[in-house]
């Protein structure tokens, strides 16, 4: 009877894992695409030709910035949604928001703890951004907030932000 138990409770282990594993988006690009709050973010990631590399092995650690950050974004820096499309600097750009790795929530406030309340994180662009908490939110480069947290896909994970964050220039 204990084998039965056993068996029947692994075989519904699997069958739930191999269901859980079906409903989770493949790649972070996937996660993009099934959200119309980062449409923006999708058309500039196929005008960067990154969409390939990030729908890749991975793991990616993506802080993916709504339409609304995008907007705001262009405001700012004085930017119609077809230049900024267009321009050189859009890989450079969209690179500063992924980090190689698949860094969890507890993960990245674990090392904003570890560094005394702030965390330097290396982006896919060679260039760090600065993780702090504050006032209980998690902020990138204390621009952007982080909204969203924990959405997993096949090949990394994806973290909503309200701003569009800029690499350092040299």
């Amino acid at each position: 009877m204990k084998k039965l138990l056993a068996s029947l409770v692994l075989s519904l282990g699997l069958f739930m894992g191999a269901a859980l594993a079906q409903d989770m988006p493949a790649t972070v690009v996937d996660v993009a695409m099934s959200n119309e709050d980062f449409s923006v973010l999708v058309e500039a990631v196929v005008a960067a030709d990154l969409a390939e590399t990030l729908s890749g092995e991975g793991p990616f650690t993506v802080f993916a910035p709504t339409n609304e950050a995008f907007v705001a974004a262009l405001e700012a820096l004085g930017l119609s949604k077809e230049e900024l499309l267009a321009s050189p600097d859009l890989a450079g750009i969209l690179t500063y928001h992924v980090v190689a790795g698949k860094l969890m929530a507890a993960d990245v406030l674990a090392a904003v703890e570890a560094g005394g309340g702030t965390a330097e994180v290396e982006t896919v662009n060679g260039a760090p951004i600065s993780v702090t908490v504050v006032d209980g939110m998690v902020m990138i480069n204390g621009t952007a907030t982080v909204t969203a947290t924990d959405i997993e896909a096949g090949n990394g994970v994806v973290h909503v932000i309200d701003a569009v964050i800029l690499p350092p220039t040299e």
